[in-house]
């Protein structure tokens, strides 16, 4: 059996040796923002929002491998604030192999990002500091249309001699993840379609009191259409389960977003609409309350690009509300992007913000965000950005995040980014035989 399962492998991946090429490059991502904030909320009850001004800085220093049926990279990052004790911080952003054959089937292993469809669930969140990697597993297979990716992952502590399997922290918060994607575009419709699968293993307690992994399923689709100028996307995620405390979970998000798009610019609008515990109640400054929930109904975006949605102020699905639970949210937006030549870019956009279920005591509108950017591409590697977003939150919102002070928020930032290719080399290589079986 082992033998057979061995000649099966190499048959699979023989065509990949015969390599013709050897490519070698570096390439590098420096990005400097520095951000104003004023006003807005702040936890605590007797806590007033102050003035805030600070430069964060990421670096990412990459070099890949390529050569017929293999590819390999290392990815090193360093991120922190100017000034911050330390210097910041440096880790292994990805550490990955990938073996591929002719036939469309591929192997990968290691530290890697995982960006699927619209970026909602799986997501690099390039805009965070330290942008998302996963230690996994994926093996697939893409061709003729068709896409299938099977991801696999299992966390451990540096040292578990004595904890046994408890896993806590790490690169991600889960201590296993089986994820399955399937995507197909359907020919000449400008359609295409995905399903994604994902059980995730959450562990609760601690290392002197461990509780048992608690497993929670999602599954959901994403739809597009892109015909031409215009473009049309969907999707639907439902979550079931337990979390890492054992509460069942029965949470759902759903969101649609139309789009046209020319040269000059374009125009788009959306709604999204992401589930909330029910009868969801927050006690006034000053008093204690408490509310029992045996169903978790607020539904969790995961490891996703989480800027890219709900609003750029990320109020929401960042930070938490009091108590823990969530009230859900409603996302109403509408906004439009402007190109005066082919290196500026002008975007605006507007956001309506609520809960998605009624409470006790307060009504359901968060608040209106105001958004607007602009960027200039200096050289095809080099462009500099920056924006001011406005937040005007309704009472509902103060009381939800426990905050006194303003609910006038002001931010601005502005960024630097070059992302240079360093070095570039090739080699030939002569054909190898393909191993004996």
């Amino acid at each position: 059996m082992r033998k057979f399962l061995c000649s099966l492998i190499l048959i699979t991946f023989a065509a990949g040796l015969h390599a013709q090429e050897n490519t070698l490059t570096m390439d590098a991502d420096f990005l400097t923002r520095g951000e104003i904030r004023s006003g807005g909320l702040t936890a605590g009850d007797d806590m007033v929002p102050d003035f805030a001004a600070f430069i964060l800085e990421r670096t990412l220093l990459g070099i890949q491998y390529d050569r017929a049926g293999l590819s390999t990279r290392v990815n090193i990052q360093h991120s922190g604030t100017w000034g911050g004790a330390g210097g910041g911080g440096i880790n292994l952003h990805e550490a990955w192999v990938r073996l591929q054959s002719q036939n469309g089937f591929f192997g990968q292993i290691g530290r890697q990002n995982l960006s699927y469809d619209d970026q909602r669930i799986f997501g690099v969140d390039d805009w965070a500091m330290t942008a998302k990697s996963h230690d996994a597993l994926r093996l697939g297979y893409e061709g003729h249309g068709h896409k299938l990716h099977l991801i696999g992952s299992w966390n451990q502590n540096p040292v578990n001699i004595n904890g046994g399997t408890f896993f806590s922290g790490g690169t991600q918060p889960y201590k296993a993840l089986e994820a399955l994607w399937y995507h197909y575009d359907i020919p000449k419709t400008h359609l295409g379609f995905s399903v994604l699968f994902m059980n995730v293993g959450m562990q609760g307690g601690d290392e002197n009191n461990p509780e048992k992994t608690r497993q929670q399923q999602l599954l959901g689709t994403y739809i597009s259409f892109k015909p031409e100028k215009w473009s049309a996307e969907a999707a639907y995620y439902h979550q079931l389960g337990r979390e890492e405390h054992g509460l069942p979970v029965n949470a759902w998000m759903a969101s649609f977003k139309g789009a046209y798009t020319d040269t000059h610019g374009g125009a788009y609008l959306g709604y999204e609409w992401l589930s909330g515990d029910p009868q969801f109640s927050v006690p006034a400054q000053g008093q204690i309350g408490m509310q029992q929930h045996k169903v978790i109904r607020g539904f969790s975006s995961l490891y996703g690009s989480h800027h890219k949605f709900y609003g750029a102020m990320d109020f929401f699905y960042l930070t938490t509300y009091y108590g823990g639970f969530t009230p859900g949210l409603q996302n109403a937006y509408v906004g439009g992007k402007w190109m005066p030549g082919k290196r500026f870019t002008i975007e605006g956009s507007y956001h309506f913000l609520a809960t998605a279920t009624k409470l006790r005591n307060a009504k359901m509108p968060l608040g209106h965000e105001l958004e607007m950017s602009a960027s200039c591409k200096i050289y095809k590697d080099a462009r500099i950005s920056l924006g001011y977003t406005f937040m005007y939150g309704t009472e509902t919102m103060e009381l939800l995040k426990r905050t006194a002070g303003k609910r006038q928020l002001h931010w601005a930032w502005i960024s630097f980014s070059v992302s240079p290719r360093i070095f570039t080399a090739q080699w030939p290589k002569k054909t190898e035989p393909a191993p004996a079986l």
